[in-house]
């Protein structure tokens, strides 16, 4: 029987663990703490269909000047440690051209058609469908101008893609939203992404089916990943483990693994933040504030206000300006409580200056995989990204062309 290590229990590794298993591997899911705690935890809990183009750095001057001095939330920045992120963040720029997005995009679409079917099958096995509403999600905007623009973009995703959407005015908000104070232009409501009212429970649930299905789950620490007699070994709490491959599946910590083995790999590292509120009136769906760059998301443990993109230093910050600002936007539209917690919750989003996740083997290091880099989409794509490396490990067909996504890429 064939075995690995996968490092790293978030929604790409567990994926992979549970891909692998199912072609007949032997696998041990290795990692620091419980499934699902870190970077899989701490976003708005969307299965985002609708999101078939990455995410692309803005280019036109009124957007980089409204980041540079403060004016967008949608990325902040602290100036000491702006130099930390040059390097990655000019490349960023560079594949964000439109020639360049739209060769990425094609790869994309073809990836993240597979990720709610993929989910659908986890989720069904992991008997999690309390978790999750197949209810779409719906994206504010303030400004008639910007519903504008939002209205022409989602003709322009159905027509290109066939991406459904519906446009509700001011009065059509308002009445599938009561809670909403005010309504601004209207919003696009995207019908068929997922929401999620527990992320971390949904990886879990997903880890629990991987191990009711044989598999390990062991506490460890990846950076004593190494060759091994059999292949590759790692330390855990129950000792040494060996096999014949490993995967890297570690997010935002995996170029730092990885330096080790002589990789030098450029990763945009965006800081988010969100915290829980309590409120007696929840959102029905989750909602996008387009121009405070903030989701609000009715969750198990209050209403999530998460935040856009901060560029920052290896810590979190102690008093994050992006959600302060966040959850001042949301007390404009809701009836807002207390925090359901004194500090907010800070992680890590792993992006790649190209815009497409690293999945498939390292190119020196025979029988070494990597599985991160999602950006904003390691929730989405974490079970069919999975597919995909289990499918390269298995020498089957991949579902959709690997090069694009390949760590040998040029």
């Amino acid at each position: 029987m064939r075995s690995a290590i996968v490092l790293g229990a978030g929604m790409a590794g567990v994926g992979t663990a549970l891909h692998l298993q199912q072609r007949g591997w032997s696998v041990v899911l290795v990692d620091r703490g419980e499934p699902g705690r870190e970077t899989s935890y701490g976003n708005a809990g969307i299965i985002q269909s609708e999101a078939v183009e990455p995410y692309a750095m803005p280019r036109d001057r009124a957007s980089l000047w409204a980041i540079a001095t403060g004016r967008s939330n949608d990325v902040h920045y602290e100036v000491r440690s702006l130099h930390r992120h040059l390097g990655p963040l000019l490349r960023y720029w560079w594949h964000s051209a439109p020639r360049r997005h739209a060769a990425a995009s094609r790869a994309y679409a073809g990836l993240i058609a597979h990720a709610a079917p993929e989910h659908a099958a986890l989720i069904e096995a992991a008997g999690a469908a309390d978790l999750v509403r197949r209810g779409g999600f719906r994206v504010l905007h303030r400004e008639g101008r910007a519903m504008q623009d939002a209205v022409a973009e989602a003709e322009r995703l159905r027509a290109r893609y066939g991406v459904r959407s519906r446009v509700l005015s001011p009065d059509a908000l308002a009445a599938a939203e009561p809670a909403l104070k005010r309504t601004g232009a209207g919003a696009i409501h995207w019908e068929d992404p997922w929401s999620v009212r527990d992320p971390g429970a949904l990886v879990s649930a997903y880890a629990a089916l991987f191990v009711r299905r044989g598999g390990t789950l062991l506490r460890g620490e990846a950076e004593s990943l190494g060759p091994g007699g059999r292949g590759w070994r790692v330390r855990t709490a129950d000792g040494t483990v060996e096999a014949e491959a490993a995967v890297v599946a570690l997010g935002p910590w995996s170029p730092a693994l990885l330096r080790r083995f002589g990789y030098r790999i450029a990763m945009v590292r965006k800081r988010g933040y969100h915290r829980h509120w309590r409120s007696t009136r929840l959102l029905d769906l989750p909602l996008l504030d387009a121009q405070n760059g903030t989701v609000l998301a009715p969750m198990a443990a209050g209403l999530r206000i998460t935040t856009g993109a901060e560029l920052a230093g290896p810590e979190a910050a102690t008093g994050p300006a992006q959600l302060a600002r966040a959850e001042a936007a949301a007390r404009d539209l809701l009836d807002l409580g207390g925090p359901h917690e004194n500090a907010p919750w800070s992680g890590i989003r792993p992006c790649m200056p190209d815009l497409l996740p690293v999945v498939g083997p390292a190119p020196r290091h025979p029988g070494l995989w990597l599985q991160f880099g999602h950006g904003h989409q390691g929730f989405t794509l974490g079970p069919a990204t999975g597919r995909l490396l289990a499918e390269a490990m298995s020498g089957e067909t991949p579902l959709v062309p690997a090069a694009p996504f390949s760590p040998g890429r040029r």
